[in-house]
């Protein structure tokens, strides 16, 4: 197990607060700014999960699937583009998520109504290693590229609730 010593944060919310409604399915649906410190030396390359453990599937839904983010780079802005292959705002992969269509990319929390308070965990994953996925990799394939290559991580969590 590594220890949780990058501080992962966004400007949107505070940890354990609820996201804004602008960063889920219910508003613009937009990616939340987030940015980190305390990436380790010897990181190739940082990874970034996001998923909730509260909703109603056999397996944690999936938001979000990035990989292949440069080791410098410390932040990613509101709003990253649902595009496979990023150039701008930064060099990075983007995966596949829980939903069946339009499923590259952030989707943001649209619990089903009345099932309470969901938590939305971003991970942050420093790697000492790249991993070579396509596109089209889900959770599950980036975790097991990444399986004993995980130098540190780094947690913010959301709520949202309808």
């Amino acid at each position: 197990m590594t220890a949780h010593t990058i501080s992962l944060t966004s400007s949107a919310f505070e940890n354990g607060a609820p996201i804004p409604r602008c960063h889920t399915g219910d508003g613009e649906d937009l990616s939340p700014p987030l940015a980190w410190t305390g990436v380790p030396e010897g990181t190739q390359e940082l990874a970034l999960v996001c998923d909730d453990p509260d909703a109603p599937t056999p397996q944690p839904w999936v938001h979000w699937v990035l990989f292949n983010v440069p080791p410098h780079v410390t932040s990613l802005p509101e709003g990253v583009p649902r595009k496979p292959r990023l150039s701008e705002p930064v060099m990075a992969t983007q995966g596949v998520n829980s939903w069946v269509s339009d499923n590259t990319g952030y989707r943001g929390p649209a619990p089903p109504k009345g099932h309470g308070t969901h938590h939305y965990h971003f991970v942050l994953y420093a790697l000492d290693q790249r991993v070579t996925l396509p596109p089209s990799a889900d959770k599950a394939g980036l975790m097991k590229a990444m399986k004993g290559h995980v130098l540190a991580t780094g947690k913010l969590t959301g709520t949202y609730q309808r």
